[in-house]
This record gives structure tokens, sequence and C-alpha cells, in this order.
């Protein structure tokens, strides 16, 4: 780790950090506090894939689906309109719409092969996303003065590690540059997550092995063909599984290459003093 004590940590005239976890606990929070106090670069990764990596493929997405209609067709095919996507820090829907979910197209999902294509483009894109930190670091101090540094990581980033490798190159490349901190939640916190999702199920992305086993065991399951499965229903069965699948997986990342504070210690910080006092004392308990 880059701060191995709570003393390395307070006395470090550049504080960098990476937050990981369950979306919902508090990674974004806490990010936009501490950008708003002025001395600390926000970096969100899901930001950077939206913008950077799957930028294209959302917007010739959404052509496609103008193309169908024939007075949007002749605006396109005569440059008379430009279609793009309106990313921001705080609406990155456009992703988790061009994710979509699997299944039945009448019921607005995606057949399961094209939806796995949309998968592995994710996946390139946030490990892309993610090793672009340590470029973000330099940029943030070179190009606009800021001392300090936080990365917003996406949930799905255990997905992409090999928990079981000390030497993995995504988690070996980011902890040289930050301090690693998973935000853990509590039981309570997973069965309000799932409560949450229950009302509006939002697109995901998954290990691909995961992947298999859920669509599989939901096929045999729900005795169902793959072009008949409600997208909203699949999702749903599958989110606490996956929710289980990523809690050790989370775990051992925090074990081998970072810290883990809780969900309940990150809704109690109202001030950067409080989230640097959280993680100087977390360092010390560590120790």
């Amino acid at each position: 780790m880059i701060y191995q004590t709570a003393q390395d940590w307070r006395d470090a005239p550049q504080k960098h950090v990476l937050l990981f976890g369950m979306s919902g606990l508090g990674k974004t929070y806490i990010s936009n506090l501490m950008r708003d106090h002025g001395d600390w670069f926000h970096y969100s990764v899901d930001y950077r894939i939206g913008t950077r990596y799957m930028g294209e493929y959302i917007a010739d997405n959404a052509k496609a689906e103008a193309m169908k209609v024939p007075f949007l067709r002749e605006l396109l095919m005569t440059d008379s309109i430009y279609i793009g996507s309106n990313i921001t820090f705080e609406n990155l829907s456009p992703v988790s719409t061009y994710l979509g979910k699997p299944g039945d197209p009448a019921k607005g999902g995606i057949l399961i092969d094209e939806y796995k294509r949309r998968q592995e483009q994710f996946q390139r894109a946030e490990i892309d996303a993610l090793m672009d930190t340590s470029y973000f670091i330099r940029r943030a101090q070179a190009l606009y003065g800021y001392p300090h540094f936080i990365c917003d990581t996406g949930g799905s980033i255990c997905e992409w590690v090999d928990v079981d490798n000390p030497n993995d190159p995504i988690m070996a490349e980011l902890s040289k540059h930050a301090l690693c901190i998973w935000i853990e939640g509590s039981d309570a916190h997973i069965d309000e997550l799932c409560r949450r999702f229950d009302k509006a199920p939002k697109p995901m992305s998954y290990q691909a092995e995961f992947l298999d086993q859920s669509w599989n065991a939901y096929l045999a399951e729900k005795n169902v063909a793959p072009d008949k499965v409600d997208p909203d229903d699949f999702i749903r069965w599958t989110y606490r599984k996956a929710l289980d699948h990523r809690q050790p997986r989370y775990a051992a990342m925090a074990d081998k290459w970072g810290i883990t504070v809780k969900a309940e210690d990150i809704y109690a910080v109202k001030t950067p003093a409080d989230f640097e006092n959280l993680v100087a004392k977390t360092l010390e308990d560590r120790r």
C-alpha cells in the first residue's frame, strides 16, 4: 500500500485513494464531497467508460434505432441532425441503457448473443478505464493543480480481478498509485440494495462464467426459451446472487491490496476532514 501507517497518510502532501464496492454504498457520495471541497480531483471510471471507450457504441446504437423511423432516417442520411449521448457524472444511464437486459425483444430485451457481445465490450472498456487511473493522477496535478485524487470505480471492478493472484495486473497497477478502499456493506445494507433494485431493476455487467451459470440456471428453473425470457425478471432473479458472488471478491481485494471501511462509517462522513480521519483510523487499526 502507498500509505503504510496513519502518519504516512496524514503527512502525505498528495493523497490518492480509490474506492470500490457495491453500487449504492457511498462511493460517489464521498467522491462528490471531496471534489466539492476544491482540493480533490474526482475520476469517475463509469464516466470515462461512457465518454472515452463506449461513446461510439452508444451513439451508433441510438442511430440504429433512429434509422428505423423514416423521418429520422432521412435527416440522418442528409446530415441534418446529430445524435449523441449526454453523459454526466450524475447521469450515466446511456451506458446502462446500451448494456441492456437479456431476454425477449418484445419486452425490451436483447438476445443473449448480442447481450454477451456488449458485456465483453464493457469488460474491455472498464479495464482500460481503470488502467487510466495513473494517467489521470498525473493529469490532475500537471494540468489543473489538484494535490489530491479520488477514483470512483464501478461495482463490477471485482469481476475482472483475479483475486487469487497477488500479482493481478489490475490491482497491482492501481495499488501502486492509490490507497484502495473497500466500502463494505452489512447484510442490512445488502437487503436494502435488493429492495431498491426490485423496484427499479437496472442493467448490470457480469463475469462471463457467472453470467453463463446464472442464465442456464434461470432457463432451467423457469422452463423458458432464451428469446422468451422476461428481461426484468431475469436481472431481479440474478441480483442477489450477483451481490453474494461479489462480496468475497471485494473482501479478498481489500485483504491483499487495501483497507476496509464500513458503509455506516461512510454515511457518517460530512466533511473532507471526516473522511481523512476515517482513513487514518482504519490504517491505524489495520496495524
